[in-house]
């Protein structure tokens, strides 16, 4: 008759004939155990039903089977915008079969370092990192600590970290043509913010529009990706260029917001004002009239960056330096 309880690593040895760091290396798959003692070992945890303790595992093979997912957001933000909602359910369909953990942080105060001291104490296998912002020295950091990390979005800063993105240029050319097609003659756009390379790459696709039509690119106006911003640019928009007959809103929540102010200030839509958003997320739907808009797959780009790290941690080799996705206009009654 053994002990009640939990067998013990020891337990597992006596029933094996084996010693007890013969076990341990058994577990964690480290080479210098012969095959009959391997399937003595295999026997007796089969038999005892043997459970090995994940924290002691850790030590050995210095693996947490954890992956941090890094949002460079207030709370408030992430909780809002419903483009969050679908990378973290792109990320945890990309976890699916790996049998690892996922960690979310968020970054509560920029100039803090609490948050990369703590990916670089060796908490977590990996990172991905969503929505940086400037040059945020966050990907230098895991770079230097050795910690793979994979980003959603690429990096304003030179660093030579990996990343999945959107193809956002191409989107800003997109919306940019399509208003043009639809007859629009004084075209804008709220752009997203300057120190993220989202906004910057939507904005340069709508002025390469605006050139190839032979239209102003003076009509810019900037947000962050909220209703609010989007609503007080529009407003922007409207005061200096009242004779404006089309927008491109570089997201669908910054879109609904400008739908907003062109209700309150009597410009219908599309009829006065055609507006086009980016991301067809959720907004774009249920927005009145409903948004036409760029589509990213949002999923995919969560599922994608979560493959590369996975790749990345598995030792495969030649893996790409950066991945990009493809946008597609989808036409609904806002244009």
């Amino acid at each position: 008759m053994r002990p009640t309880g939990a067998p013990t690593l020891e337990e597992v040895a006596r029933a094996a004939g084996v010693s007890r760091s013969t076990v341990s290396r058994v577990i964690n798959n480290l080479p210098g155990v012969s095959k009959r003692a391997k399937v003595a070992v295999d026997r007796a945890i089969a038999e005892l039903r043997y459970v090995p303790n994940q924290a002691a595992r850790n030590l050995v093979t210095r693996r947490t089977n954890s992956i941090a997912l890094v949002v460079s957001e207030h709370g408030d933000r992430v909780f809002g915008d419903p483009f969050f909602a679908n990378i973290l359910r792109g990320v945890y369909a990309g976890m699916a079969g790996s049998r690892r953990q996922l960690v979310l942080l968020m970054d509560q105060a920029r100039d803090d370092s609490t948050l990369a001291d703590y990916l670089c104490a060796g908490h977590v296998d990996g990172a991905i990192v969503v929505s940086l912002h400037g040059r945020d020295p966050l990907p230098g950091r895991l770079l230097d600590a050795g910690l793979p990390a994979v980003l959603v979005g690429r990096p304003l800063a030179d660093v030579p970290v990996p990343y999945v993105d959107s193809d956002n240029m191409t989107g800003g050319l997109t919306a940019a043509r399509h208003l043009v097609a639809a007859g629009r003659g004084r075209i804008a756009t709220i752009a997203g913010p300057a120190d993220m390379a989202v906004g910057i790459d939507r904005l340069v696709g709508w002025r390469r529009g605006m050139d190839e039509a032979g239209h102003g690119t003076d009509l810019v106006a900037h947000s962050d990706f909220s209703i609010e911003g989007g609503a007080a640019a529009m407003a922007e928009l409207l005061a200096a260029h009242p004779d404006l007959d089309a927008v491109f809103a570089a997201a669908d929540i910054i879109a609904v917001g400008a739908l907003r102010t062109l209700a309150e200030q009597g410009r219908r839509v599309p009829e006065d004002v055609a507006l086009v958003g980016f991301d067809d997320s959720v907004l774009a739907t249920t927005a009145v009239p409903q948004l036409t808009t760029i589509r990213q797959d949002v999923e995919e780009l969560g599922r994608t960056t979560t493959a590369r790290l996975l790749a990345q941690l598995a030792g495969e080799q030649n893996l790409p330096a950066s991945v990009l996705l493809p946008t597609e206009l989808v036409h609904r009654a806002s244009s």
